[in-house]
């Protein structure tokens, strides 16, 4: 944003963002250190940067060494960077993480140092290895516990447990068990536990697109979004929200957080919510549900994109197209209704004077070619390892246009580090979903639960229709508790790994078949809302931070403006032409407009106004018509755009009347 409005609404200092931030976001609770431990933190910082661009563009070393190398780094760094506990000392590293730090060393060594004769044994592993397998073990549910969170760990720790105690577990749970050795093997020795594909995903594809983005803030791209959201959007009625979900939306294909992104954005945009006249609550609820959004955005989806490559077996190209509606109508929802809510409440656009100049936002619109760089390569099918190389060099070259972007030597070491910090909660929380993957696989648990939710569906309802519709809403369920408190990959690995079997359980008994990626697609999407859901709803509670409005309230704001996202995944299970998947253009745009039209009926519904303001059956009316008009079926689409229709003819004709106790906006200073 410009230095102008920058100091005109940005309320919270760089250190009240940095407390936000670490409160809110797991992975920015770290150390500042001085001394010979920044130094050393700062040259494995550097190194891990380098080793990934090495890798990257020549090509990676066999998987067990590639990805204990990466986990060896990620391991370190974290003992080094992050304390025991939040409140613990952040001016230097305690000795025992010194002692941590160097045992996970010596555990990822072992593998390069011994690789061949690893790879050559057949069976159960020695006693050294056992001791080395275990210490491993504990020490990556102790790094995610740090850099990611609890959630994450404990459901790793339960899954181990379990892995251990089936002979003892009830019913359909109970299972042969693994003996200690054998988990140690799998979990370490093997690509099925911790070094299993998540690690992998990590340590190739998700490290480079994060240096990609660091590199992409250090040009300022990030302070040009909000230039530019202002510039489109800033005039238009009640301006500062608009501005809000344009600017998230951008910034969220380059940020990998949606806690991240509300307070980078948020900082700015909702003091200016605030001052224009929106209730706290909602100025919040606004900008969480936007950045949370950022998450399900083209073309990097919080890196899960990368993730879903492997897990679906489909290619990127198809998973970004797949994206793209659904992320259309989950903005456009949230652009609908802080609409009609400024409209209810008489607010309008920022005043002219503080929209920035268009020929100074369009000096720099230079600095999006990187991202227009990284589409088209991926479309013409370049590999995700080398796209990743050319955006990175893309956006140091497109620095070099301007004086204020230009990525000097120092801007360039800082990328390489702050890229490789970025990485450390991504490394831990996917080395850990690895031993949950792993046990799942080797138990059958995900199997197990995915029959098991299949089966209560049946046995409340006979009808196969109903029984998907509960299938579906069990899913739901599930996948916003596994993915309450994690961050985006890991969220999306826990979720697709154990909720994701439900769905393609009953592919067997329907009359059409539900693609694989929807199903992935449905577990994602309730996975990232999590983040805006009571109780938990980290980015709500860090919107409030800024707001001072209430969390729990803030939250139940958040999540009915981002409704679409409770609606949609439903959409494309039953109806994956929204996904691009056997899909006519046609088809395409006839979804695309009933489900905006549906949008535009259930926000009126939820709102309370449209022309005017809506008693509570025009409320119930507008919403049943904005269902059936998303509701992918012909009958019902017809239905709802007559009524739809209707509604809008009557709100254009009684528009005005009776509505003269419309509050006026309380505008604070």
């Amino acid at each position: 944003m410009s230095d102008k409005n920058k100091q005109l609404h940005d309320e919270l200092t760089p250190e009240e963002q940095e407390a936000l931030m670490q409160k809110y976001d797991q992975e920015s609770n770290t150390r500042s250190l001085k001394g010979t431990a920044a130094i050393i933190v700062f040259v494995l910082l550097l190194a891990f940067s380098i080793f990934q661009l090495y890798t990257g563009y020549f090509g990676a070393f066999t998987a067990y060494i590639q990805r204990t190398i990466h986990l060896g780094f990620a391991l370190v760094l974290i003992f080094l960077l992050f304390p025991a506990k939040k409140g613990g000392n952040k001016r230097r590293v305690a000795w025992y993480d010194y002692l941590l730090a160097g045992l996970s060393l010596i555990v990822c060594l072992y593998w390069p140092v011994n690789y061949t004769e690893i790879v050559q044994q057949i069976g159960s592993i020695s006693t050294v290895q056992m001791i080395v397998g275990g210490i491993a073990i504990l020490l990556t549910l102790e790094a995610t516990r740090r850099a990611v969170g609890l959630p994450i760990t404990i459901i790793a720790g339960l899954a181990l447990l379990y892995s251990l105690l089936g002979p003892y577990m009830p019913g359909m749970l109970g299972h042969r068990g693994l003996s200690l050795n054998q988990l140690v093997n799998t979990m370490f020795f093997t690509t099925e536990g911790i070094l299993g594909t998540p690690l992998k995903v990590s340590s190739t594809y998700i490290f480079l697109f994060l240096l990609f983005g660091a590199f992409l803030v250090k040009t300022g791209v990030g302070n040009y979004f909000n230039d530019l959201a202002i510039s489109i959007a800033g005039r238009r009625t009640g301006g500062p929200a608009k501005v809000a979900i344009f600017s998230s939306a951008l910034n969220g294909t380059i940020s990998g957080s949606s806690v991240a992104n509300t307070v980078t954005t948020g900082a700015y945009t909702i003091p200016l919510m605030k001052r224009l006249g929106y209730r706290k609550e909602f100025a919040g609820a606004v900008e969480a549900a936007a950045s949370t959004g950022g998450q399900i955005m083209p073309p990097i989806m919080g890196a899960a994109a990368f993730l879903m490559i492997e897990f679906a077996g489909v290619p990127y190209w198809e998973i970004a197209k797949a994206a793209l509606i659904p992320a259309i109508l989950y903005f456009a929802g949230i652009w609908i209704m802080t609409h009609l809510e400024a409209k209810k409440t008489g607010l309008t656009g920022l005043p002219e004077s503080e929209i920035p100049p268009i020929k100074e936002v369009l000096k720099k619109i230079h600095l999006l070619i990187p991202i227009f760089v990284i589409i088209i390569l991926l479309f013409l099918g370049y590999s995700i390892e080398r796209t990743a190389l050319i955006g990175i060099l893309s956006a140091i070259i497109v620095s070099l246009f301007l004086k204020e972007t230009r990525i000097t030597p120092r801007k360039f070491v800082d990328a390489l580090t702050s890229g490789a910090r970025t990485a450390l909660g991504v490394a831990a929380a996917t080395a850990s979903a690895g031993m949950i993957v792993g046990v799942v696989t080797k138990t059958g648990l995900g199997l197990k639960l995915g029959n098991g939710i299949v089966d209560i569906a049946g046995a409340l309802a006979s009808n196969i229709n109903v029984q998907l519709m509960l299938t579906l809403a069990f899913t739901m369920v599930a996948s916003i508790i596994l993915g309450m408190g994690s961050p985006t990959t890991a969220n999306y690995i826990i979720t697709s790994t154990i909720a994701l079997p439900a769905i393609l359980a009953l592919n067997s008994e329907l009359e059409f078949a539900i693609p694989v990626l929807a199903a992935h697609m449905f577990v994602f999407y309730f996975g990232i809302v999590a983040d805006i859901t009571p109780p938990v709803a980290l980015a709500a509670f860090a919107a409030s931070g800024i707001s001072g409005g209430e969390p729990i309230r803030t939250g139940f704001n958040a999540s009915k403006l981002a409704i679409a996202a409770f609606i949609i995944p439903y959409m494309f299970v039953l109806n994956p032409e929204m996904l691009m998947i056997d899909a006519t253009w046609t088809g395409v745009l006839w979804i695309l407009f009933t489900a905006l039209t549906g949008m535009i009926a259930i926000g009126a519904g939820l709102i309370g106004y449209w022309y005017k303001g809506l008693n509570w059956i025009e409320r119930i009316i507008s919403v049943v018509a904005g269902l059936l008009l998303m509701y992918p079926e012909g009958y019902s689409d017809l239905i709802g755009l007559v009524i739809f229709i209707a509604m809008l003819v009557y709100q254009y004709l009684v528009r005005g009347k009776g509505d003269s106790s419309k509050p006026q906006p309380q505008v604070q200073s």
